[in-house]
């Protein structure tokens, strides 16, 4: 028991592996630390590629020289 109301059940034992279940509101989210980890650090590396090509693209507007008044 977690608290009053969540329930970790284990399902299987199986070698070096277990299978869990957990019982609780459906208002409570449950996540698998290397899956949050592992979502974190992707959204870590499009940030970085979105300041990269950020960069990128402020260089080529800036090596670009204005267009000409007719």
């Amino acid at each position: 028991m977690i608290g009053d109301d969540i329930v970790v059940t284990v399902l299987e034992s199986r070698g070096d592996a277990i299978r869990i279940g957990i019982d609780a509101p459906r208002g409570v989210r449950i996540q698998r630390d290397e899956i949050v980890r592992a979502v974190e650090e992707a959204n870590q590396a499009a940030s970085q590629l979105d300041a990269d090509a950020e960069n990128m693209i402020k260089a080529t507007f800036a090596a670009t020289p204005p267009p000409a008044e007719s």
